[in-house]
């Protein structure tokens, strides 16, 4: 503790520097409350540090990343806000652990083989501090039984865990739409759904063939293209809705999606839920 509170106190240093300086004597109406300029100075720096303390006491969110054939040493590209690897999407600390071998192409068809990968990366987490855990890729929900088995804390692999939730939020007669990455592999297994009559309020689409679709196959993978990803979801849900009349919410399987959620709420005037929104939830409950 004692360290945060040196350090917080040295990191007030530029501002009292700028402060105190003759060619900024500007002083502010709080220091009133303080009765002195000092004062009011080392009160900066005890809110300083007492931010400081804030957020090193946070509990993380530990996040499973997929490979994205980054060259080593070399420089990912800036995550747009809302992506799961923005540390400007969560106000709370996130840790990053690459799954080797799991690509966009083989964790959306599905590999049994990596889910020793999974849970090794999961149980690095938990050993970095992780208090609940969760992934880069809806698809990943197919690892979601042996991670959760492997780790002693909350495991949320897929928004698609909310599905069943879901679907009695509703009323009985209205569908629920599936974004996904690719529906040709989003499988019946990762719906999570045996009655027949809620299956038959589920309707999935995906925006494969897409742009978004095609770079995140490429190795590596380029800065995400916000506009077409926007517009491809856009389209595919207006196809849906086109056939189906009775959408009454949106679920993102694509954990990138989460990027677009705000605008495509503002397009389609629905309720959007998504794993980003997912895993808010889970930290809000963790004490």
């Amino acid at each position: 503790m004692l360290s945060d509170l040196l350090t917080a106190w040295g990191a007030s240093a530029a501002y009292d520097a700028r402060a105190e300086c003759g060619c900024c004597r500007v002083v502010p109406y709080e220091m009133q409350e303080f009765g002195h300029f000092s004062t009011y100075i080392r009160g900066i720096r005890l809110l300083s540090a007492a931010k400081v303390l804030s957020m090193t006491s946070q509990r993380s969110l530990g996040i499973l990343q997929l490979e994205r054939g980054v060259a080593p040493g070399a420089t990912p590209p800036v995550p747009p806000s809302g992506s799961m690897l923005s540390s400007a999407t969560f106000d709370f600390p996130t840790i990053l652990e690459t799954v080797p071998g799991a690509w966009v192409e083989n964790v959306v068809r599905g590999d049994p083989s990596l889910e020793s990968a999974y849970i090794a990366a999961a149980r690095r987490l938990v050993d970095r501090g992780a208090v609940a855990i969760s992934s880069t890729c809806g698809f990943s929900v197919r690892h979601q039984p042996a991670v959760a088995a492997s780790v002693n804390v909350p495991v949320l692999m897929s928004s698609l865990l909310y599905l069943p939730a879901l679907l009695r939020q509703l009323a009985p007669q209205a569908k629920i739409a599936v974004l996904t990455y690719d529906s040709t592999h989003c499988s019946e297994d990762l719906l999570g759904i045996d009655d027949p009559d809620e299956r038959a309020r589920i309707v999935i689409g995906g925006v494969e063939g897409g742009k978004y679709w095609r770079d995140e196959l490429k190795r590596p993978a380029p800065p995400t293209d916000v506009a077409a990803m926007e517009a491809d979801v856009a389209a595919c849900i207006a196809r849906l809705r086109a056939s189906h009349p009775e959408i009454a919410a949106i679920l993102f399987e694509c954990a990138g999606f989460p990027i677009v959620a705000p605008a495509i709420r503002r397009i389609v005037k629905l309720p959007v839920y998504d794993i980003a929104g997912f895993c808010r939830m889970a930290m809000a409950s963790l004490a």
